[in-house]
């Protein structure tokens, strides 16, 4: 019994192997085969990793949300997508519907045309940010609170639940109907293009062959992430409520004892991985102009994604593995086929699941004494 016991485990740990080296060998050839091609293009290979840095940037800002929820109260919050999506949509009726871009010149009728522009889309990204805060704290109190003490598995199926409450709610219509919407964006696209130099692209014109494309939205993108995270990384790190966070994250009981309000805490972090999920929400509509109710499902898992891969309760690890995910994706698009983004991408989680579960930046979790 004992020896048929011990063949077992050896077939169990035999097929594990085969299955990551034959995850590696799909890696290898992939990488073989984008490498491959780049050498014939490198301009449209530069290109590709433009548009994965643009892609990569947002998806930093959801998968932040995943992790920072992840590292206090061990949930995967799977509506929080949504969330992103509710983001994106507060700043379409901001922009499209109420014009609020442009209080700025109305109320100051000789202010210059770029700070106009540049007050009012940070009043859009201001008020996503905020309403996004408020919907998430507004879920954890009533969803996921009551069941703080309960198996995990319990609070998994919860946020399963409100992802898809808060998905087929905003397609009611007179909500946010079930249509692709388009999107107005805050502010006019400028586009340069670098060929010899950098140059403005005039519209309708091609620019020469061989250039690199690329336009201000991107440069708003980086911009606003990078702040954003560093904003993150000095709250977490600096202030009061970033210890408490730490503190909760390791120890809530003890954190208790001493004097910390851990569910105080647990909704301020919910409300701020919203509120980035929600800038992130304002950057991805302004790069792909359609929103529509379930816009934040794929987005969210690939975010999720990439939180894993950097080691889920990791800030650095979220920012760098949705950069990873962004290239992934983008040259999986460029380079092999359209739908092949999305399988690769999820094959990515399966092979860091297989071969490194606690992700680039993750450390086994150390029993408390």
């Amino acid at each position: 019994m004992e020896h048929e016991r011990l063949n077992f485990k050896d077939r169990i740990i035999k097929g594990k192997w085969i299955g990551k080296l034959f995850l590696v060998m799909i890696a290898l050839l992939a990488i073989w085969g984008i490498g491959s091609k780049a050498i014939y293009n490198p301009q449209l290979f530069i290109q590709q990793i433009i548009n994965g840095l643009q892609l990569g940037f947002v998806y930093a800002l959801i998968a932040l949300g995943y992790t920072m929820v992840y590292g206090i109260v061990r949930l995967i919050n799977f509506a929080h997508g949504d969330v992103f999506m509710v983001g994106a949509m507060v700043s379409y009726f901001a922009v499209g519907v109420f014009h609020l871009q442009q209080w700025p010149s109305a109320v100051f009728p000789g202010i210059p045309l770029y700070l106009s522009l540049t007050i009012g889309t940070i009043t859009v990204i201001l008020l996503s940010m905020i309403v996004c805060a408020i919907l998430a704290m507004v879920i954890e109190k009533i969803a996921y609170k009551p069941l703080r003490n309960a198996p995990r598995i319990s609070a998994l199926i919860t946020a399963i639940g409100m992802s898809f409450f808060l998905e087929y709610f905003g397609a009611l219509p007179f909500v946010f109907t079930p249509n692709f919407i388009p999107y107005k964006r805050p502010f006019d696209i400028v586009t340069w293009y670098v060929n010899n130099g950098v140059h403005q692209l005039q519209a309708g014109k091609a620019p020469p062959q061989g250039s690199v494309i690329f336009s201000n939205i991107l440069l708003i993108i980086v911009l606003v992430t990078i702040i954003l995270v560093l904003a993150l990384t000095y709250i977490v790190q600096r202030t009061k409520v970033g210890k408490a966070m730490r503190a909760s994250s390791y120890d809530k009981a003890t954190s208790r004892l001493m004097g910390i309000n851990v569910d105080g805490i647990i909704s301020i972090t919910f409300a701020i991985g919203a509120a980035l999920a929600g800038a992130g929400g304002v950057l991805y509509a302004t790069a792909y102009p359609s929103v529509f109710f379930w816009m934040g499902m794929i987005p969210g898992l690939k975010a999720f994604i990439a939180a894993v891969l950097g080691g889920i309760g990791s800030i650095p690890g979220a920012f760098v593995g949705a950069l990873i995910m962004g290239q992934a994706e983008v040259l999986a698009a460029g380079y092999i086929s359209t739908p092949m983004r999305d399988a690769i991408s999820f094959s990515i989680l399966i092979l860091v699941l297989l071969i490194r579960p606690t992700g680039i930046f993750g450390e086994p979790e150390a029993e408390k004494a």
